[in-house]
């Protein structure tokens, strides 16, 4: 009984294992750092999946390598859905928010995000910042990571250590993510479309479909990156 129970354990571990590596491999992720809570939940629901199928015995492993299966084509279609239609992304993944703009905090931003102060000088601290005073912006990204831009005085190497004039720090803006105007960016740097067109057709393309990605930075202009073919 001991032996038949080691056996059918060691062939459930080796399948389900399988079966996640499969499961990962299917659904890619660049860094763990980079999940979404979406993302961070399927994990867990993965995990138990293949629990279940190991240490409970009513549980049956095709049913486990089934539930498996099927909840990896339902991630795999999240990710293609966010991939086709840009606004699922904001429901699906959630979106970036600015928390520090222009030196201030954003305390509607703070409160809408649900974080105190002491949440974001920790967070600024993990990034080598010490005090908000540093900060030009920070964003708060869809993983719950913090992302800086210093004021250029703090920034590395020092430009009074350099004997550098003052130059301002400019946020850039997206403006086109895959194939699509993110009008409210555009109105926000007070530019139209039919502006953004023709920067478009200035860079050597026919529309804006052609365009992967696309930024404004006040001190440098456009930056605009096409689809690879």
């Amino acid at each position: 009984m001991f032996e038949f129970e080691i056996k059918q354990i060691t062939i459930e571990l080796i399948i389900g294992f399988i079966a996640l590596l499969v499961v990962s491999r299917v659904i890619r992720k660049t860094q763990i750092k980079q999940l979404t809570p979406f993302d961070f939940i399927s994990a867990i629901v993965l995990g138990e999946l293949l629990g279940n199928a190991v240490y409970d015995p009513n549980v049956k492993l095709w049913s486990v390598i089934y539930a498996l299966i099927l909840w990896s084509v339902l991630m795999l279609i999240v990710e293609i859905i966010t991939q086709k239609f840009n606004k699922s992304r904001k429901v699906i993944e959630g979106e970036p928010a600015i928390i520090i703009r222009h030196g201030q905090i954003d305390y509607k931003v703070i409160k809408r995000e649900k974080l105190d102060i002491n949440n974001l000088l920790s967070m600024l601290r993990q990034k080598n910042c010490f005090s908000i005073r540093e900060v030009e912006y920070a964003i708060l990204e869809q993983g719950g990571d913090i992302s800086i831009l210093k004021k250029s005085e703090y920034d590395n190497p020092k430009s009074q250590d350099l004997n550098l004039p003052f130059k301002p720090v400019f946020l850039p803006v997206s403006l086109i993510l895959d194939g699509v105007v993110l009008k409210e960016n555009l109105e926000a740097v007070g530019f139209d479309e039919e502006w953004l067109i023709k920067q478009v057709k200035n860079s050597g393309l026919k529309n804006i479909k052609e365009v992967f990605f696309a930024e404004w930075k006040e001190d440098e202009g456009i930056h605009i990156i096409t689809r690879n073919k």
